[in-house]
């Protein structure tokens, strides 16, 4: 695998390492995150358009909901400590990076439905 095979995979590779993160954070005999493994081991080898745009969608609307999540954790403390700061700073950046991956995959399926879409239209 070259550098511009994984700098094209890269959204879906971020994606998988939360997952891993997520199935070793709860529990190796968790079924939801085998599942969601498998959906996105399939999608990063098919490459299909829909199932890209669907993942990226729910991925992202999850994290802003965990966003919201984090937030509300935050307002529980009563001052700014060390607990705080470290919440605050590793919370942000894990879901910062997650809801910029799913974005930036939900860009990339776009603009290939949408070449699909011009490609079809020139063969016509």
């Amino acid at each position: 695998m070259n550098y511009k095979t994984l700098k094209h995979l890269l959204p879906e590779i971020i994606i998988l390492g939360s997952l891993v993160y997520y199935w070793m954070a709860t529990s190796w005999h968790n079924p939801i995150a085998i599942i969601l493994l498998v959906i996105i081991g399939f999608q990063i080898m098919k490459q299909k358009i829909i199932p890209g745009l669907i993942i990226s969608l729910i991925f992202t609307t999850l994290n802003f909901y965990m966003a919201l999540a984090l937030i509300s954790e935050l307002s529980e403390f009563e001052s700014v400590t060390s607990n705080f700061k470290i919440m605050l700073t590793f919370g942000s950046i894990y879901l910062g990076l997650n809801i910029i991956t799913g974005i930036a995959m939900f860009i990339k399926y776009l603009k290939k439905a949408n070449a699909k879409q011009i490609q079809q239209t020139k063969i016509s």
